[in-house]
């Protein structure tokens, strides 16, 4: 299949050369090539000023990101060439993960940008967030068919992302039948999760690795998990030993997860939940004189975008500030971000900054990162987003 090209401005294929996928309108030669020639998701081959190919790509004219590389080679993106790469995607988690729950499909990280397949043993929960992979969406289904034969795969087409793409936001089961609710398994401790309703997939896999850290933490501790969801560090915690873990989140929901999940472990008399804005709990703990052994502090995105940098950062710096002050004097602090925008230093010189003002001495002892079924690709820093520090917060 013969595919037309895209041609490139002059130098403008160095990034893509060093093993960047993205390609951005400004770079486009926009004479000799048109981009508003193309359909939002029509597929090219991408060419260097003199029309040397580079392989080929998937465009939206309407984006900021106006292409994204799918093959060095001249390959169509169809259900050939995705079932090649969901074996090679499948054949990394099953090295590493000795059940089936993990994160199958990390876009970027797996050469498949804009896909995004979350595996709860034999359903799969999968997310479309470009044009390019919504004009190929049957070819996805019939190739996660073909290599995984699940029960059910849901649709959960409603991130903002999508906006961002022009397109619709939805929620539609696509194969099989998917229940409301589904068990995993997560380093021992079970885990109910709601794949229709909970955030993002209905479970955050990345930072499995994490949580799994903190257990060594947590022995006979009094525990304080923030922005709980459906208690992922909290149950860890119990797990690690914990006497008592309070989580804590706005969400109704969420925190109904967690006591289901507490008493599918047996561990209901040392899990309780505290619904709230976290802010204002971490507020009333400080006035009311409760101190913890272990915060973790793992927040929504406060810097989505970079003009949210400013306010973003101050949002960090006051819940970092606020978590030190219901710490006991010798006690722990995990302080996670998911902000690709917030540099990983930059986080550590807010919790110091924090600790300075609060008259404590930090000390940093391990830097966490995103788990390994979420790749990252070391040509595009974009794909390096997770950040958690474990930190000792004590007396000066």
């Amino acid at each position: 299949m013969s595919l037309p090209p895209l041609r490139l401005k002059k130098s403008e294929e160095r990034r893509l050369r060093a093993g960047h996928l993205w390609i951005y309108s400004n770079e486009v030669d926009t004479a000799a090539t048109p981009l508003t020639a193309f359909a939002p998701g029509a597929q090219v081959q991408v060419e260097t000023h003199t029309g040397r190919a580079l392989g080929c790509a998937y465009v939206n004219p309407h984006s900021l990101i106006a292409a994204r590389l799918f093959s060095r080679d001249a390959h169509v993106l169809d259900r050939s060439l995705l079932v090649h790469r969901l074996n090679i995607a499948l054949a990394l988690r099953e090295k590493l993960y000795s059940t089936p729950h993990y994160r199958l499909v990390h876009g970027e990280g797996d050469e498949l940008p804009g896909l995004v397949v979350d595996r709860y043993g034999d359903w799969l929960v999968v997310q479309l967030t470009t044009a390019g992979m919504e004009a190929v969406r049957d070819a996805v289904i019939e190739a996660l068919v073909k290599v995984l034969s699940p029960q059910g795969i849901l649709l959960r087409n409603d991130s903002s992302m999508r906006a961002l793409e022009g397109l619709p936001e939805s929620v539609e089961l696509v194969h099989g039948e998917v229940p409301e609710r589904l068990r995993i398994e997560e380093d021992g401790i079970h885990i109910e999760v709601a794949p229709f309703t909970g955030q993002k997939t209905g479970w955050f896999y990345d930072q499995r690795e994490n949580r799994r850290r903190l257990r060594r933490y947590t022995q006979g501790a009094r525990v304080l998990d923030l922005f709980s969801y459906a208690g992922g560090w909290g149950l860890h915690a119990a797990a690690g030993g914990a006497r008592e873990v309070t989580c804590v989140d706005a969400s109704a929901e969420a925190l109904a997860q967690v006591n289901t999940n507490a008493a599918l472990n047996g561990w209901e008399d040392r899990v309780r939940t505290e619904r709230g804005d976290v802010f204002e709990v971490l507020r009333q703990l400080r006035e009311a004189g409760e101190r913890f052994d272990v915060v973790v502090l793992d927040p929504p995105a406060f810097i989505k975008r970079k003009r949210d940098f400013d306010a973003g950062l101050e949002a960090y710096r006051r819940a970092n500030q606020l978590a030190m002050q219901v710490l006991a004097r010798d006690g722990w602090l995990v302080s996670g971000s998911c902000s690709y925008h917030l540099p990983r230093e930059t986080l550590q010189k807010t919790l110091l900054a924090a600790s300075r003002h609060l008259d404590r001495r930090l000390q940093l002892l391990e830097h966490g990162y995103q788990g390994p079924d979420h790749p990252i690709h070391p040509a595009i820093p974009e794909t390096d987003y997770l950040k958690a520090l474990f930190t000792r917060v004590l007396p000066v």
